[in-house]
């Protein structure tokens, strides 16, 4: 067995990492970076940033070649996911790792040669028209309709905390075309331009001053029926494999490490009582206890990691993942606060905030566990698919 990145490996770590330092302006990854890639002002610098990378093919660097991809592994991938979110880049548009090789196992030819190039070039943004406002976490439950009318399907409905809409230009939809069948079957999923008429996007401003969430409504909205992706009525089975890919959350836990990483400096550089934070007993114990968590989290997701490199498809080992990267995200903007106190509660933009207010915005952010999959459904998840518990 062997714990350590191959020299080829780091060695592209290295490189993605001069990219980033060379790429990203210092003040804008103090802002924000990543977390900020939804924001209507940082939006140009966000695309332009997607575009360079997709000119190095790294947008698409697991993609097999014939589709336009490098043909790398999901190793590599995993490092360019770790750095940007490390240095607080702009994020991956998520579509390029979940949708685009979905298009590949599953698109027509003619939408693999509409679509994945526009993906792979970061030239095409989309979002993803799953959650509805009483079907989330059980998504099968959905009610936005699709009803075929000759040779188009009229989509009706609304769909809600769709990131990024606000700035998409197509979106990868989950509607029932049966309502008949038993509700994880009669779903179709489809594929169309947000310009269509009849879709209107309403943004969700979030608690901590946030732009990615949106809800969407269809009234109407009538589209060719090339834009089904996948067999009609089977288009549950066609989003479990868009799920699928890439499911380390390797993210979380570099993302997490950079927070610490930053409150240990603080504390080394801040005294209280005549002495450095860091010296404290009470400080040094809640942030040995998250870089310990961190690592963890870190090797749960290299775990998800191998097994997908190997040609696997993890379930239980990716919700645990999830759900205990999730959890530590959340320790840690709450023994952030604690540390800062009452200054941890000063926004951004006062001059009086600590670290810029980076941690406020973390700790209301994280508190919200619900995105890519609820606690209770990734415990459900250990529960039967890990632990073989009755349902």
């Amino acid at each position: 067995m062997e714990f350590r990145f191959t020299p080829e490996e780091e060695s592209f770590r290295a490189e993605v990492r001069d990219f980033i330092r060379t790429e990203t302006p210092e003040p804008l990854r103090d802002s924000g970076g990543g977390e900020s890639s939804f924001s209507t002002k940082n939006w140009p610098y966000t695309l332009d940033f997607r575009k360079k990378l997709g000119a190095r093919g790294w947008i698409a660097i697991s993609w097999p070649k014939e589709y336009g991809g490098l043909g790398e592994s999901l190793v590599k991938q995993a490092i360019l996911k770790e750095e940007l979110s490390y240095w607080r880049a702009p994020m991956l548009d998520p579509q390029a790792y979940q949708l685009g090789p979905a298009l590949i196992v599953h698109g027509t030819d003619e939408q693999k040669r509409r679509y994945l190039p526009g993906i792979a070039s970061a030239d095409d943004v989309w979002c993803q028209g799953f959650s509805e406002p009483n079907a989330g976490s059980d998504l099968a439950g959905l009610q936005t309709r699709a009803e075929q009318d000759g040779d188009d399907f009229v989509i009706t409905g609304q769909k809600i905390w769709t990131s990024g809409a606000h700035l998409a230009e197509y979106i990868h939809l989950l509607a029932r075309t049966d309502p008949e069948a038993p509700k994880h079957r009669g779903i179709s999923y489809f594929l169309f331009s947000m310009k269509t008429p009849g879709v209107t996007v309403k943004p969700i401003r979030q608690a901590n001053d946030g732009e990615g969430f949106n809800e969407v409504y269809f009234d109407n909205v009538r589209v060719p029926k090339d834009s089904v992706f996948g067999e009609l009525n089977r288009g549950w089975y066609v989003a479990t494999t868009t799920l699928d890919f890439e499911r380390s959350n390797v993210a979380g836990a570099a993302g997490s490490q950079r927070n610490l990483d930053d409150l240990v400096e603080y504390c080394r550089k801040t005294s209280h009582l005549g002495k450095p934070l860091i010296e404290h007993p009470t400080v040094r114990h809640r942030l040995s206890e998250c870089a310990i968590e961190i690592q963890v989290a870190r090797m749960l997701s290299y775990r998800v990691l191998s097994l997908q490199d190997r040609g696997g498809v993890p379930n239980m080992e990716a919700s645990l993942a999830k759900l205990f990267s999730v959890d530590i995200s959340g320790n840690l903007a709450v023994r952030a606060m604690e540390v800062l106190g009452v200054a941890g509660q000063v926004h951004a933009g006062s001059g009086h905030s600590p670290m810029n207010g980076l941690r406020l915005s973390h700790y209301l952010s994280t508190m919200c566990k619900v995105g890519g999959g609820s606690q209770e459904i990734q415990r459900n998840i250990i529960a039967t698919r890990g632990l073989g518990l009755p349902r």
